[in-house]
């Protein structure tokens, strides 16, 4: 009987491409046709009901219960025309996946026979367990009650039978347990910490809303391999595996023919999506082999993170009906490019005006420079939180490793930028402001900018590519809620401060062009360090960040030390956007899912090695001791199997080797589980338990090129990264 292996090498050669799902009509005619969106809600409620609930999105206010009544009425019949059965509290807890509780439209009569109905109350709030998801400490085991309530800025959609509505979730005392609750706190401040700096220039501004397109990286493998792969199915990557020998070095995959099944896939993806609401709008190979990336047009940022959200769960779903998988884990394949989630930020004002976009009038160039540079002061104030916000075990192996950004958090601009804020830099600021062609004496008037004036740079964490800023460095897997959120924070508390100086100096009697530039300069000069133009990648940088006084936090742990730091606290008390406790909480879930990742890896690695690694190596080596003695036995010199006996030794050194190191890091981390501090305990497994791996993998990976092909049990790159 062959292997599992060779198993589902046969499942995937006997494959058939599937056949597209081509829509019957256009693309354009499916869009959102599973979504309660606002033209059905204005089709199907009252005009009372429709404007309440538009108002209540603009601008937060509580829904009148009559409103929430006439809205699940709504809502239950639109979904019911869809044949949907059952409805559930979508929301996005801090496990870094989405949950869901599927409740029946039906209830039972009084006179015996069946009724589907759906309350105000049901749509919005319901009572999860809040124990059972990750807390950090606020919510005690034998303390259970949560609640999810509904969030109508984002529109409810069906999956299959099941009308799912976008909420919130927190805990009975009011904290939130999940990453959707700070993000919508944190939009709103910056909507309004951006209006009252957007009106020194635009009175009629009265709305910013933050902005947000995210391009989604993955692979794709054949779902037979993926099983006949316990290290993928459990922990999302390939703890073993010896490089194919053709992978990504030609640079022939990327922007590549897209192969016929995965294109298949893609078709059945966007088809899938668009139906949902999410405007996937692009879709190609990426660089490294069976890794693609999916593009989806910006939206407002709420729902451009559900959508995300939503996505990743529908990638999946749709990957399972062409035998596919979808592998989201930031580093599935040692040696080839990982896979991130390139977050693109900007600030869209009520009148359509991209605060980030620089304009052709000094008017809207100097109101460009105000956010601009406002944003880089703030990145450069609190880098190290917003390296904290991308940090995770698996984005640990990416950031860094030659396709993403370095741990270092650093802003690129362009040199037309970067030279623009150096002339600011050095220019001097005086009261005598000219209105003709020149605004403000000795500083030249700031040139007409490109949106595409410079190149990209693609080792930059936070790079500005025309009319937004990109962060690069987000994992693939990640919730860009948190990321967003801390962005939004920052950048919102610097402006509050900007508007605060700005003020006093306008009330000093400065006027208010002047005003802005003395800051502006200030800031550019205080900000300067932040500014990297050049290779992320390489040793002179790290040189460099550390004498500009930059950190280099490259693991989880450490990174995640700043949110117990004075200076956050301050800043989310001053925000409102974490409480004390809040914070401090996720800290601990951080930590506690950093090292049981570790743990689970260290696990599979044991196994893998005791049931598959060593038993197989030893087998191949009993097969080749038998062939010596037989030669030996026909009389044959030893001259005739040297090359038998060589490997044989070779592969004693490395089982040997593997074995020692198993036992040693089973060791380290019993001693880990040990540790009561979280910190600590995350500290042990990241230095002396992940030590284990790599010398453990290398020798693996030896083995695997000594021992005879058809007993290898484990499917290999060569067979793993290319679709067949």
């Amino acid at each position: 009987m062959s292997s599992l292996r060779f198993q589902a090498l046969n499942a995937v050669l006997s494959r058939t491409i599937p056949e597209g799902k081509s829509p019957s009509s256009k693309l354009s005619d499916l869009y959102g046709v599973n979504v309660f969106d606002q033209k059905k809600m204005k089709d199907t409620l009252s005009k009372e009901a429709y404007n309440g609930i538009i108002e209540s999105i603009n601008s937060g206010t509580p829904i009148d219960r009559s409103i929430s009544e006439q809205v699940a009425s709504a809502m239950k019949s639109w979904a019911m025309s869809k044949e949907a059965t059952h409805y559930t509290h979508w929301f996005q807890p801090l496990t870094g996946s989405t949950a869901e509780k599927h409740d029946s439209f039906f209830e039972p009569g009084s006179d015996g026979h069946g009724i589907e109905k759906f309350s105000g109350e049901a749509l919005s709030q319901q009572e999860p367990d809040a124990s059972s998801f990750p807390n950090g400490g606020i919510r005690s085991t034998f303390e259970a009650r949560g609640y999810t309530a509904w969030d109508p800025s984002s529109p409810a959609f069906i999956i299959g039978s099941t009308l799912c509505i976008p909420t919130v979730f927190i805990s009975y005392t009011g904290e939130a347990l999940d990453y959707k609750a700070p993000l919508l706190k944190a939009i709103s401040l910056m909507d309004k910490a951006a209006v009252a700096v957007a009106q020194y220039f635009d009175k009629g501004i009265e709305k910013v809303n933050s902005s947000l397109g995210i391009e989604q990286e993955y692979f794709l493998v054949d779902i037979a391999l993926f099983n006949a792969r316990p290290d993928m199915y459990l922990t999302g990557r390939t703890l073993f595996g010896h490089m194919s020998a053709k992978n990504q070095q030609l640079d022939d995959h990327y922007f590549g023919s897209i192969p016929e099944r995965v294109l298949a896939f893609m078709e059945d993806l966007e088809i899938e999506a668009i139906k949902l609401g999410i405007p996937l709008k692009t879709r190609h190979n990426e660089v490294a082999p069976s890794q693609f990336e999916c593009a989806p047009l910006y939206e407002e940022m709420n729902l451009a993170i559900d959508h995300n959200s939503l996505l990743m769960d529908l990638m999946d779903k749709v990957a399972r009906r062409h035998n596919f998988k979808v592998l989201l884990h930031e580093k599935p394949y040692a040696g080839i490019n990982g896979s991130g989630k390139h977050n693109n930020w900007s600030l869209i004002t009520n009148t359509g005006k991209n605060l980030l976009s620089p304009g052709k009038t000094p008017k809207n160039n100097l109101m460009f420079l105000t956010f601009f540079v406002n944003t880089i002061r703030a990145v450069y104030e609190y880098s190290d939180l917003l390296r904290a916000s991308i940090a995770s075990v698996n984005n640990d192996h990416r950031l860094g490793a030659n396709e993403a950004p370095p741990a270092i958090i650093s802003t690129f601009l362009g040199s037309q930028l970067s030279d623009l804020l150096d002339e600011i830099e050095t220019s001097r600021v005086t009261s005598k402001m000219k209105q003709d062609s020149a605004l403000w004496t000795n500083i030249p008037k700031i040139p007409s900018i490109l949106l595409d004036n410079t190149d990209r740079n693609r080792t930059s964490p936070m790079a500005f590519t025309g009319n937004k800023f990109e962060l690069r460095a987000v994992g693939s897997s990640a919730n860009s809620a948190n990321p967003m959120t801390i962005l939004n924070v920052i950048v919102a508390d610097q402006l509050n401060k900007f508007k605060a100086e700005a003020d006093k100096l306008i009330k000093k009697g400065e006027k208010k062009d002047v005003a802005i530039m003395t800051i502006i300069k200030r800031y550019i000069k205080e900000s300067k360090n932040i500014r990297f133009e050049g290779n992320g990648y390489s040793d002179e940088w790290a040189k460099e960040a550390e004498k500009r006084g930059l950190s280099n936090i490259k693991t989880t742990p450490k990174a995640l030390d700043v949110l117990l730091d004075p200076k956050t606290d301050k800043l989310f008390e001053d925000t409102g956007v974490f409480s004390k406790r809040e914070s401090h909480a996720r800290h601990e879930i951080l930590l506690e899912s950093y090292f049981k990742k570790l743990q689970i890896e260290a696990r599979v690695m044991g196994d893998l090695i005791d049931n598959m690694i060593i038993p197989t190596a030893i087998n191949y080596q009993t097969t080749l001791i038998e062939n010596v003695k037989g030669l030996k036995e026909i009389g044959l010199g030893e001259d005739t199997y040297n090359a038998q006996l060589e490997i044989i030794k070779k592969i004693s050194m490395h089982v040997n080797f593997i074995r020692t190191s198993n036992l040693e890091m089973v060791n380290e981390r019993k001693k880990a589980n040990n540790i009561e501090d979280i910190r600590d305990k995350s500290i042990a497994y990241d230095e002396k338990v992940k030590s284990y791996f790599e010398p453990i993998r290398y020798h693996v990976d030896k083995l695997e090129q000594l021992v005879d092909d058809t007993k290898w049990p484990l499917p290999k790159f060569r067979e793993l990264l290319f679709i067949k």
